[in-house]
């Protein structure tokens, strides 16, 4: 019998509450539980289709945008256009150069000639096509020098001879090359001196391997150029000891630093030095 019995209903409700106090808040929340589990049921049926719909919805789109995807791939295909045949059938661009023909340059305007033939008796048999007698019509006409004798390779302008003649042909000078001194009043120098130069050359020469092997050693002369602003110029050997010797001399003295220039009249100069450059092995004698 308890289970039939409806504890949300009005009959219920008002049997618990007979004889008490109503305007309790018990029997206000009991008389609209109904109403509240309506709504709730209300609410939340919506809420699952508001949800089921936006479900639905994202799907839709989703089917929508593959759709023209695939629509857009299929009209690019269709687009597409084979153009290795076209290509095939362009004629290649041959690389050839349109040689013009050159006028034949002579080595100067040459003013034409006609040759003015005096008149005088002679044989028939001795008269030659280049006696040709012009009349004096022609030669008034003609624009052409006279001489005395034909010709009719160069030019009828006499304007461009003239330029010619006036032309002026300037050659240019080489440069005079410098003076360079054996001896000079103020000798170059070493910044620091000669006890510096020696330290520079044992710290920075590389004794070849070769000569090393072969136990060669000695004292190679070399020459170079101090030129008037103290940078090292032409460098020489003036007495040779080896060949790896020598290439070692002379990339030292090519690395050392600029000297102090020499000096002729207070003016610098280009100046000689000599500077031997020894090599030594250790533990020998």
């Amino acid at each position: 019998m308890a289970k039939d019995v409806d504890l949300s209903s009005k009959e219920w409700r008002d049997l618990i509450f007979e004889g008490r106090n109503k305007e309790y808040g018990a029997y206000e929340l009991r008389q609209k539980s109904a109403g509240r589990h309506n709504k709730s049921m209300i609410i939340v049926v919506i809420g699952l289709a508001l949800i089921m719909g936006l479900v639905l919805l994202f799907q839709e789109v989703q089917r929508i945008i593959a759709e023209a995807d695939i629509k857009d791939e299929a009209s690019q295909e269709l687009v597409t256009i084979d153009t290795s045949a076209a290509e095939e059938e362009e004629p290649e661009e041959e690389n050839t150069k349109v040689e013009m023909e050159q006028p034949e340059a002579l080595p100067e305007e040459i003013l034409n000639t006609v040759k003015v033939t005096e008149l005088a008796i002679v044989d028939d048999s001795q008269v030659t096509a280049e006696d040709e007698i012009k009349s004096q019509d022609e030669l008034a006409e003609t624009q052409t020098a006279f001489g005395q004798t034909n010709f009719d390779q160069g030019t009828d302008d006499r304007t461009v001879v003239r330029e010619h003649k006036n032309e002026v042909i300037v050659e240019e000078k080489k440069p005079e090359k410098e003076e360079v001194f054996r001896s000079v009043e103020q000798m170059p120098q070493y910044p620091g001196g000669d006890a510096e130069l020696m330290k520079y050359l044992s710290s920075h020469i590389q004794y070849p391997a070769m000569a090393i092997e072969n136990n060669v050693q000695g004292r190679v002369i070399v020459q170079f150029v101090v030129t008037k602003t103290g940078a090292i110029g032409e460098v020489k050997v003036v007495r040779s000891v080896d060949r790896d010797l020598d290439k070692e001399a002379i990339r030292v003295v090519k690395s050392l630093p600029k000297f102090i220039p020499g000096k002729m009249n207070g003016q610098a100069v280009n100046v000689w030095y000599t500077l031997p450059v020894a090599f030594k092995l250790q533990g020998a004698n």
